[in-house]
């Protein structure tokens, strides 16, 4: 028989014993994408694959067996074959999991992935399955998969909480409606374990058709988004099925699928080898030093346990950095106590490069697969966006580290003619990393993103004739808001060392100028989507790269200057000071008749005047290199930003101590280095 889930989807079931057992309930395609705008040296591969997803249920009223050895074919070959033959990037079927087979009860779904390495595994192809059940059911599970470009798909699935609360208690998912028409979200549930061992068995939870859409109707209007807030009560550590519930205009219904990891998300802002030893004790056991990493908002440090810190409870409790390590200790850190203290598993470095020999896809999923039965949500450092499609989905958590001067990267900076004549080896556009971070996003969607950004570093070497081997203060405020911009929900700066910080100390202020400002919004990077990106031009040049994220309680609008230039003198990049301009930022359908537009920085929080236009607001005003500004739908709102951002500063403030602008205070920290 035929299952129609949606206009989007028709599968086929052929069952050739007396009942069926597996059904196909659903699917999930991201396709691959890579960004035409990155320059590299060698001919980039733009056959572009898919990352595919199977929601498989048994509906039989007895337990199912699936041992690893289990005959599942997709175009008459295993999975294991498909991989070796280079077809598929990595998966995960029952023969992924050697000597654990999977029990699926009766009406229990399990979820099967695989990544598709180019465009024979792509959108406009498909593929048959077929799934050889055990003896004793004689029967063959058969279905036929389109892998489409999806015309609908949840974007976004943020699990939200209470501070200091690991467990989250609601979630927030968008939608985007690429359909001819209209869809009306009427309600969702999700599929969760019986306990985290038996994660890959998910069990169906009660529908939720209590939402909290937006737009308040939850009617998403062709060709825009929307989504809705969704209470449950205390949610697992584990990883969930999301089903989402729509109807069509003429009441067809429309089934969107998610898999992910839930863990409360929480904007964090870490820092790089902040466990830095002097003389061989680490930096974390100075007060000093700490209390300069909390005046700039960093609250995660790239460490696992270090010796006259975290166990010395008086001095982590006044200043505490969340865990962002290895953490191989199951019995130690996946505890309840441990994990308010933990930002996520990292330890596997860049594996697209693994020292000059990248590691495979499949052997990362491998490493990364012992946490999957934990509470601890894993992520990994992507490199090379040519290439980090084929790792996409392998962690909970991705993130990448790209920088744009004076650091090595994968890209040609020479091969950039942004500036016509004028090639350049010791910086690339600082746009890019826009561009970056919307690929990394939409190839792991729907899951958050994060960002390495650049910091100050005294590693780095001299290139292309630069003397100044970290970024100048707006480069570094570019290259942190270009990614904020696209929507990430956390920074993470390389390097905060002491060293570092000692020899570039310009950085601390716009450092923490960039921390208050994530401060005063994070609430809407956690709670929004990624709406809009373009890039405005003037004369055939670029001018503003014009960004939205949106959410319920409003958008956040930037505005970033790309009419920089390179200094050839003293090769960096020099902005020019604000100039008047007009720029209207889209806003979706349930945002775009704003109560008020504020203009937000670390500085202050004021009112704008700005038009309504056919499909969003359009502002003039005098623009700077990072022009940021809020849409506000209630009142009171505008006091409370200010409010929250006074807080923020008097938080910097509380901790006495300012090398940034203080010179008595700076010579303090280059002390501790003389010692």
């Amino acid at each position: 028989m035929t299952l129609f889930f949606a206009p989007l989807l028709a599968v086929t079931w052929i069952e050739t014993g007396q009942c069926e057992i597996l059904r196909l309930e659903g699917l999930a395609v991201t396709p691959h994408l890579q960004s035409r705008e990155m320059r590299y040296r060698q001919t980039t591969d733009f056959s572009l694959g898919a990352r595919t997803q199977l929601f498989i249920r048994n509906v039989s009223d007895s337990s199912l067996l699936l041992e690893p050895d289990v005959d599942i074919r997709l175009r008459g070959r295993r999975p294991k074959e498909l991989l070796e033959a280079d077809e598929w990037a990595w998966y995960d079927f029952p023969d992924a999991w050697e000597d654990q087979p999977l029990v699926l009860a009766p009406q229990t779904m399990t979820v099967w992935t695989w990544n598709g390495k180019r465009q024979e595994w792509g959108v406009g192809t498909s593929t048959d399955i077929s799934v050889s059940l055990p003896e004793e059911n004689k029967t063959t599970a058969r279905f036929q998969v389109p892998i489409e470009q999806p015309q609908a798909w949840v974007s976004a699935v943020t699990f939200l909480g209470k501070e200091e609360n690991p467990f989250p208690d609601r979630f927030i998912f968008h939608v985007v409606n690429q359909t001819e028409d209209s869809l009306k979200l009427k309600s969702c549930r999700l599929w969760l374990p019986e306990k985290n061992s038996t994660w890959r068995v998910l069990q169906p939870q009660e529908w939720k058709s209590n939402l909290e859409p937006f737009p308040k109707d939850g009617t998403i209007p062709s060709g825009d988004r929307g989504g809705a807030i969704v209470s449950t009560g205390a949610l697992p550590l584990t990883y969930a099925a999301l089903e989402v519930w729509l109807l069509d205009t003429g009441n067809g219904p429309v089934t969107l699928w998610a898999h992910l990891r839930i863990k409360r998300e929480v904007f964090d802002i870490s820092g790089g080898w902040v466990s830095s030893k002097v003389n061989g004790l680490s930096m974390l056991t100075s007060e000093l030093y700490l209390k300069t990493l909390m005046g700039m908002h960093i609250n995660t440090g790239h460490i696992g346990e270090v010796s006259g810190y975290t166990n010395n409870p008086e001095l982590y409790s006044r200043y505490p950095l969340k865990r962002f390590n290895k953490l191989a200790d199951f019995k130690r850190y996946d505890t309840d106590s441990m994990l308010k203290h933990i930002h996520a598993v990292e330890f596997l470095g860049e594996p697209q490069y693994g020292g000059g020999r990248p590691v495979h896809p499949m052997k990362v999923w491998q490493q990364l697969a012992p946490y999957q039965s934990t509470r601890l949500a894993t992520t990994v450092t992507h490199s090379e966006e040519r290439i980090w499609r084929f790792y996409a989905g392998l962690s909970d958590y991705p993130h990448y580290d790209a920088y744009r001067v004076c650091a090595p990267s994968p890209d040609s900076w020479r091969l950039y003619d942004r500036w016509g004549e004028d090639r350049i080896r010791w910086g690339a556009p600082l746009e890019t990393i826009g561009d970056m971070t919307r690929s990394l996003r939409e190839l792991n969607r729907p899951v958050s993103t994060a960002y390495w950004s650049q910091g100050a570093h005294d590693g780095w070497g001299h290139y292309g004739g630069r003397k100044r081997t970290s970024p100048t203060p707006d480069e570094l405020r570019a290259q942190a808001y270009h990614a904020l911009a696209a929507r990430i929900t956390s920074l993470y700066w390389f390097n905060l060392s002491l060293k570092s910080i000692l020899k570039f100390p310009d950085l601390i202020e716009p450092i923490r100028m960039v921390g208050r400002e994530i401060r005063l919004l994070e609430d809407y990077y956690l709670e929004g989507d990624a709406y809009h990106h373009e890039c405005l031009t003037k004369d055939g040049r670029p001018d503003w790269d014009v960004s939205v994220v949106a959410g319920p309680r409003g958008a956040v609008l930037f505005a970033l200057d790309l009419n920089y230039k390179p200094d050839t003198e003293e090769k960096v990049f020099r902005f020019e000071p604000p100039r008047s301009s007009v720029i209207t930022f889209p806003l979706p359908a349930y945002l775009r008749n704003p109560l008020k537009v504020l203009r937000v920085n670390a500085d202050e929080v004021t009112s704008v005047p700005f038009e309504l236009t056919a499909r969003g607001i359009r502002i003039t005003a005098e623009f700077g290199d990072v022009g940021m500004f809020v849409t506000i739908h209630r009142s009171g709102v505008e006091q409370q930003l200010e409010e929250r951002r006074r807080q923020q500063a008097a938080f910097e403030a509380s901790f006495g101590f300012d090398p940034a602008r203080n010179s008595t205070d700076l010579e303090q920290l280059r002390a501790l280095l003389e010692k």
